[in-house]
Formats: structure tokens, sequence, C-alpha cells
């Protein structure tokens, strides 16, 4: 019989990540792939992005459907409250062997929770790493601790999952999993990328994503503001945005993108999702890379290009050369974009080496859960005491 792993997702941006290791898990014959969908997935306001999902060619098996209709901070409360309910109903009809959870969100949070009080084990990827800006900090520590197997994109990060007091025999290093799809991805041309969008992008173009700093108290009108003040002082820049995922605030951003394009028609285009396939593309042609997103960090070293991170969100992760760091005011963040589009800057990341791995996490990560699988797992984790140097 085979195992069941279930695989939840929330946002478009780890639907995208998760891509290869569901296919990998729906073509394993020792497993079965069970998925379910939540949060801005299911949400018009954040583009019904469950549908590219499916036109992805994946079953969806269950839709828990859990956002208000704003996204204020209540709110959000209210949605983890109704994650809770829908997957503890959702658990105990599927019976999932092992459950695999991506990242930081409050709505895996909840999913997390709701499988420990059902003892179904957890794989957690990413975990260990830093976003000192961001609540999702404190919740990916959170869900570490609440899983059985950890899959880091880094050493550090492997070694920090450990520090949570973590068995190493259950903690793996296997590299950021989105580099996978660089690696394994048809890429669109320029002219396939344009003609998708039905926009043209002649001359340099920046792809911008800014999402809500979720440890400010209402920041995200402010600081978004002081970026497209700054993106006036580029008038031949061509944009890309991406618009931001369901944090509190993020409507907000959404609609003053809506108002700059329609300001801007001829200079600029909006999407909720580019998809994998169209995002990863527009990262290779980009002349630049703005914005707060964990995609910044981890997937555009791989492209070699300049890339220019705005305030505390992604604080604290490990960067490559081709990362510019600046404030959430006008002037620094075009000083910033300035010395990306540099032809010296642009050289000089030329050499850029991406610290999160070589784009093979997959199959190790069916491996070691296979493994897991096969011995039984033992729920009960001693806490595994590291020795400090003033021992």
């Amino acid at each position: 019989m085979k195992s069941k792993v279930c695989v939840v997702t929330g946002t478009r941006a780890e639907y995208h990540l998760l891509f290869p290791l569901m296919k990998a898990i729906r073509q394993d014959e020792d497993l079965e792939l069970i998925l379910a969908v939540t949060g801005s997935h299911l949400s018009e306001k954040y583009g019904n992005t469950y549908q590219d999902i499916e036109k992805d060619g994946f079953h969806i098996d269950a839709k828990i459907s859990i956002l208000e209709k704003e996204d204020n901070l209540k709110d959000i409360n209210t949605a983890m409250s109704r994650a809770i309910i829908g997957f503890s109903d959702y658990f105990l009809r599927v019976k999932p062997d092992i459950l695999l959870l991506l990242g930081d969100r409050y709505e895996l949070l909840s999913v997390a929770i709701v499988a420990m009080n059902y003892k179904i084990p957890i794989a957690h990827l990413h975990g260990g790493e830093t976003t000192e800006g961001a609540i999702d900090e404190c919740i990916r520590h959170a869900i570490s601790k609440m899983s059985y197997l950890h899959f880091t994109s880094c050493e550090a990060y492997r070694r920090r999952v450990i520090q949570l007091g973590e068995s190493p025999d259950r903690v793996f290093n296997v590299g950021a999993i989105g580099l996978e799809n660089i690696r394994r991805q048809r890429l669109m041309s320029l002219e396939e990328l344009e003609n998708s969008l039905d926009f043209l992008l002649e001359g340099k173009f920046a792809v911008i994503t800014f999402h809500p700093v979720t440890l400010e108290e209402g920041t995200a009108e402010e600081e978004f503001t002081q970026l497209l003040n700054a993106l006036d002082c580029f008038p031949e820049l061509k944009i890309i945005f991406t618009k931001a995922n369901a944090d509190s605030g993020g409507l907000i951003i959404n609609q003053m993108i809506d108002r700059y394009v329609e300001k801007y028609k001829s200079k600029c285009t909006a999407v909720f999702s580019l998809g994998m396939v169209r995002y990863l593309t527009a990262l290779r042609y980009a002349a630049v890379v703005i914005g707060n997103s964990s995609s910044g960090i981890i997937e555009t070293p791989s492209f070699k290009v300049p890339t220019v991170n705005i305030g505390d969100r992604q604080k604290g992760r490990i960067q490559a050369k081709n990362i510019l760091n600046c404030v959430p005011e006008k002037a620094e963040i075009c000083t910033s974009i300035e010395k990306a589009l540099s032809s010296e800057f642009r050289q000089y990341v030329k050499s850029t080496e991406n610290p999160y791995g070589d784009g093979v996490v997959s199959d190790k990560i069916l491996m070691h859960i296979k493994e897991a699988l096969k011995q039984g797992i033992e729920l009960k984790k001693s806490f595994y005491n590291i020795r400090f140097l003033e021992e």
C-alpha cells in the first residue's frame, strides 16, 4: 500500500517552490500525493491561483477556504482559526502518513497545529532561516519544533534547526528547492514572455515584488509609496509588478499597484502571479529585481541579476553578492537602483555564486522521507542539547 504524503499550499510562491517535489511524489511508486489548497489560492482578490495548480495537471484533493474580505490583523486571526477547523475535518478524513509543509506562513502554522494534535508527522522545508522584519520568523521556528523531518536550504540553517533542539539525524541540508525549477524548467524566450504579457519589454526592465513587513505596524502604504516615488526617477525603465500576498496590508499595496499601472500604462504592467515559468523567465532577462521577497534573495543569484532588497523583511537571510540592501526611503532606493543598473555592478555580479545549493533537491527529500516511513516514525522526540564553548 502506498504511503499518503499530504502537501498543503496557501500561496502562489510556496506552490511554485513545491512544484518539483509534488511531481516527484506523484511519480514515485511507493507514495501517493494528496494535495490540499488553502489561503490566497482560493481568493479572487489574490487571483484565484488554485487555477494555475489545476492547469499544471495536479488534482486538488481539498480546497479549504479561510480568508476574510479584508486583511487586517483580526481577519488574519480569523483565517487561522478557520484553517484549524477546516484541516481538523480534512485530516480526520484522509489520515495522511506524513504532512509536508514549506516555510513560515500563518496558515501553515494552523495546519501544523492540527497535524501535531492528530499525531501526523511533519516534514518541514526551509526551517532555520531568519527574517527579522516579519512575523514569519517566529512562525517558522514554531513549525520546526512541531516537525519530525527537516530539510534546510543551507548548512548554517541546518545548524540553527539543531540549535532549536532537533536531533542532527533528522535534519538534512538539501539546498533550496526553488533552484530545482531553474535547473529543470525550459524557460521562455523574451519574445514569448512579451506575448504572454501583451506588453513590450524593449530596453531595460525591472521585476518588482513588495510585501508588507508584518512586524511593523501600518507601514505598507508609506514604504511602497517611497518605492513608487523612486521608480519615477527611472522613466525609461519598464516594470513588471507581481502583487503582494495575503498579509495585513497586502490589499493596500495591490490597490496602489493598480493605480500606478493605470497612470503609466506604457511603462508597466501588473499580474497577481506570473506563474513559475514566466517568473523565472522574467528574472532571466530583467535588468534588476526590486522588492523584499525571499525570491530576491534565494533565486536571483542563480541568474546573476542585480537585486535591490528593500527594508527589513528579509533581514538575516544569507545573501549572495548580487544583493544591494537599502532602507525604504526614496533617496536610498534610487541610489541602489542606479547602482544596480550600472555597467560596473552588472559586471561585478557575473561571478555570483548561489549559496543555496545546486538545485538537486527533490530526490534527496524523498529518499529521507521514504526511509523514515519505512523505519517507522517515533513522535516522542528527545531535546538535542548542543555543547557550548564555555562548558
